[in-house]
């Protein structure tokens, strides 16, 4: 949870982290990075029940309760694609030194990130294996920022499901390896390649 919170700017410490998720309101912090954190762990938990009674799966009602969980505290619309509720646009993500990039716009309704996410699930059941679709469905749908925000951790969420539902270990991205991982995202960002990513991500699985 630690690892989770601080790959997105939280300060919480190890530390902070164990105590809060104990019940025990750490001083000194925002209210925005508490929330951030208790959200992550009901998400987390949502995902692990789910791959406990078998019924997790790579569908967009699934991602859309992990987003719910996740950014409930951040998003008017939490648990919606981008354009499915009343509020249009998003998808700029910032890049430094590069500039922006600019997912596709929703469409009516949505419907242009919908098409887009049933054409990804479409394309990962063409690979064979299940470590490789989890990976690919967390950098295809980082890139395409189905939701305003929280995409990074529900993608992430959602590999980590889809890895355990399959037999293996979630994969964890490190906090001290903070850096090395938004290179690699913004290389996905600007070039739209996810090699460096997917192999970094590899690199990280628990056996690594």
């Amino acid at each position: 949870m630690w690892d989770a919170a601080s790959l997105e700017g939280n300060p919480y410490t190890l530390p902070e982290v164990q105590t809060l998720l104990e019940g025990v309101t750490v001083s000194g912090h925002r209210v925005y990075d508490q929330n951030q954190i208790l959200a992550l762990q009901e998400a987390f938990n949502y995902v692990d029940t789910l791959v406990g009674d078998g019924t997790f799966a790579l569908t967009k009602d699934v991602s859309d309760e992990v987003h719910r969980r996740v950014a409930v505290h951040e998003e008017i619309e939490s648990g919606h694609f981008r354009g499915e509720g009343n509020v249009t646009g998003g998808g700029l993500v910032g890049l430094g030194d590069l500039g922006t990039y600019q997912a596709s716009p929703p469409g009516e309704h949505g419907e242009t990130l919908i098409d887009e996410h049933d054409r990804l699930l479409r394309y990962l059941y063409t690979l064979p294996d299940a470590r490789e679709q989890a990976i690919t469905y967390f950098c295809a749908a980082t890139r395409a920022q189905f939701y305003f925000d929280g995409n990074k951790r529900t993608s992430r969420l959602m590999m980590a499901g889809h890895l355990m539902a399959s037999g293996f270990d979630a994969i964890s991205v490190s906090a001290r390896r903070r850096l090395e991982y938004n290179e690699h995202l913004s290389t996905l960002f600007d070039t739209g390649d996810a090699t460096t990513l997917m192999a970094f991500i590899i690199d990280c699985r628990p056996e690594a």
